[in-house]
C-alpha cells in the first residue's frame, strides 16, 4: 500500500528544478514575494508573476484507492495477494470524476475503488463509468449527494503553448495533503502511451511528479490543460500529459456510445520523402509534399483502394510534409499520425499516384495495437488440455513475464485473439513439450486458430486418434486425443481446478 500517513499542515509548491531546488508551503505563495536565487532571472520573474492556483479548484481534486486481488497470469484459476495503489482524480462536469484507467485497472469481481475529497476523512464508493485504456482515462460515478455538495466541475483549457506555467495538484506517495507542484511546458508532441502501446498527442512538463499525482490535473490559469499520467526517469522530473483534445474525445465518445474511445488510424507503413531523387522518381514537383507507402494492412479502410507506392500528400485538406509532419498551431509542427487519430470515419485523402492526383473517401478504423490490451474489468480466459494452459497473449502477460515480443508492428495486426501455452504440466502425456511454453498456437488439426474459443471449440471436436497442434517457429505438437482428454481431469483433480475453461 502507498504510504499515506506522514502529514502536512499545508499543501505545497515544489518550484520546477529548470528553476531554484525549492519547497515551500503553498499558502505562503499566495500574493508573496519569495525570496531565493535562480540562474535564470527572465524565468524566475516569470514564476513570481503566475498566479496561484484557486483553493476552490483544489476542492474538485480527489484521491483515489484501489483495491484489487490479482490474477496469475500463467494460472489464471488462481488469485494473488491482494493489493493496494492509488492515484488522483479531479470532478468534471456531470458529476463525475476523471483519473486515469491504470489507476483503476484491475477492475473485476475482487476489485474496490474509493475516492476521497480534498480535506475529508470519508471514503465514498465508486463505480467505473467508462474505461479506455487506449488513451489511459477513466471516468467513475460516486452516487452520494453528501459527497458533491460544494464540488465545482473544473472545466478544460487548450493546449499551452511552450514555457507556458502550469501546476500539478494532486496526492503524492509520502502523505494524505494535496500537494501543488509548478513547473513548464517543455514539449508537445505524439508519443506511446504505455498502457497500450497507442501514438497519441502528448504534453511534457518539467514540473515534478510521482506517482500519487497521476490521475491528478495539470492548470494553468483556471483551466485544465491535461491529466498527468506518467513520468521519465528516476528523479520523475518530467511528467508527461494526457492534453485536453485526447481528454475531449475520449469524454465525446463516453457520452455517444458504449464503447470506448475510438482513435483513427490508416493501419499502414509509409516513410519520408525527404530525399529529392526519390521525389523525381514519382514525378513530385517541387511545391508538392508528402509520403510514401509502404504497404497497407488489410484490415485496413484503405485496403484495395489506396495502394503500395501512392504518395499521401493531405488528409482532409490539411497538407502533410516529405518529414511526415503537419502544421500545428502557429508555426510549430506534428506527426500526421496525430490528425489522423482525431478525425472520423470516412474522410477525404488526397493522393499522388503515377504524377496525377486523386482524392479518395477513406473509412478509418480504430487504433489496434498488435498485443490485445488486458481487458482489466474482466476475468482471465484460459483453458485447460491434457496438462497444457492456453491464454490470450495480452499486453500485461507479456509486461509480466518480459516476454521479447514487438507491440508496433503494423504488419502483425489482425482481428484474431493470439493463442499461447503459458504452463505445461509435467505429466506422461506432454513428455517433450515442456520447452513449448509461451509459444503461439496457429493451427490445431490443420485448422487456424482464430481465438481462445475457437481453439476449445476444434480441440474438444477432435474426431481422429490424434490431435495436432502446429505452433509458432515451425513446432509441431501430437497428443493422443484419448489420454490427453482423460488426463485433463486427472490434472483438475489433483491441483484442485473447479473448471477446465474461464471466462471466454
Amino acid at each position: 500500500m502507498v504510504s499515506r500517513y506522514s502529514r502536512a499542515l499545508l499543501p505545497t509548491v515544489t518550484i520546477s528544478s529548470r528553476i531554484a531546488n525549492t519547497v515551500l508551503p503553498f499558502a505562503l505563495t499566495r500574493g508573496r514575494k519569495i525570496h531565493t536565487m535562480s540562474k535564470d532571472e527572465e524565468w524566475w520573474k516569470k514564476i513570481q508573476k503566475s498566479p496561484p492556483v484557486d483553493e476552490l479548484m483544489l476542492e474538485s481534486v480527489v484521491e483515489v484507492f484501489t483495491d484489487s486481488t490479482e490474477y496469475s497470469k500463467v494460472k489464471p484459476w488462481q488469485t494473488l495477494n491482494q493489493e493496494s495503489y492509488g492515484g488522483s482524480g479531479f470532478a468534471i462536469a456531470g458529476k463525475k470524476i476523471l483519473t486515469n484507467a491504470h489507476v483503476v485497472e484491475g477492475m473485476n469481481d475482487h476489485t474496490f475503488v474509493h475516492v476521497k475529497r480534498h480535506g475529508s476523512q470519508v471514503k465514498y464508493k465508486a463505480k467505473v463509468q467508462k474505461i479506455a485504456h487506449e488513451c489511459d482515462l477513466a471516468i467513475l460515478e460516486i452516487d452520494s449527494d453528501e459527497f458533491w455538495k460544494g464540488m465545482n466541475p473544473l472545466e478544460f483549457g487548450d493546449i499551452p503553448p511552450l514555457n507556458e506555467i502550469v501546476y500539478v495538484v494532486g496526492y503524492p506517495e509520502a502523505g494524505e495533503t494535496i500537494c501543488v507542484t509548478k513547473g513548464v511546458v517543455t514539449g508537445v508532441k505524439t508519443g506511446n502511451y504505455l498502457q497500450s502501446s497507442t501514438k497519441l498527442l502528448t504534453i511534457q512538463i518539467d514540473a515534478t511528479t510521482n506517482d500519487g499525482n497521476i490521475g491528478g490535473p495539470v492548470i494553468t490559469g483556471n483551466k485544465v490543460v491535461g491529466v498527468v499520467f506518467q513520468d521519465l526517469g528516476d528523479e520523475k522530473s518530467t511528467g508527461v500529459v494526457i492534453p485536453t483534445p485526447i481528454i475531449r474525445h475520449f469524454i465525446t465518445g463516453a457520452e455517444e456510445s458504449s464503447h470506448n474511445a475510438v482513435f483513427g488510424s490508416l493501419v499502414l507503413s509509409c516513410q519520408s520523402m525527404e530525399n529529392a531523387q526519390i521525389r523525381n522518381h514519382f514525378k513530385m514537383s517541387p511545391e508538392t509534399t508528402g509520403i510514401l507507402i509502404n504497404k497497407i494492412n488489410s484490415s485496413s479502410g484503405a485496403h484495395k483502394i489506396l495502394r503500395k507506392d501512392d504518395i499521401i500528400l493531405a488528409i482532409d485538406g490539411v497538407p502533410i510534409g516529405n518529414d511526415k509532419t503537419c502544421p500545428f498551431r502557429n508555426e510549430e509542427r506534428i506527426s500526421f499520425n496525430h490528425f489522423i487519430s482525431m478525425k472520423k470515419p470516412d474522410e477525404k485523402i488526397l493522393v499522388l499516384r503515377k504524377g496525377k492526383e486523386n482524392e479518395y473517401n477513406i473509412s478509418l478504423k480504430p487504433v489496434k495495437p498488435h498485443m490485445q490490451v488486458q481487458q482489466y474489468y474482466n476475468l482471465p480466459s484460459y483453458y485447460i488440455f491434457g496438462g497444457f494452459v492456453f491464454v490470450p497473449l495480452t499486453k500485461s502477460y507479456i509486461d509480466d513475464l518480459s516476454l521479447e515480443c514487438v507491440l508496433n508492428d503494423e504488419y502483425k495486426i489482425t482481428d484474431e485473439q493470439q493463442v499461447i501455452i503459458s504452463q505445461v504440466t509435467p505429466d506422461d502425456i506432454n513428455k517433450g513439450y515442456s520447452n513449448f511454453k509461451d509459444l503461439q498456437v496457429e493451427k490445431v488439426n490443420g485448422v487456424k486458430v482464430k481465438n481462445l474459443k475457437h481453439l476449445r471449440e476444434l480441440i474438444e471436436g477432435c474426431c481422429g486418434k490424434d490431435l495436432r497442434l502446429d505452433l509458432e517457429n515451425d513446432k509441431v505438437m501430437v497428443l493422443n486425443y484419448e489420454s490427453a482428454k482423460k488426463a485433463t481431469f486427472e490434472i483438475l483433480e489433483r491441483h484442485n481446478i473447479k473448471s477446465a475453461w474461464g471466462s471466454e
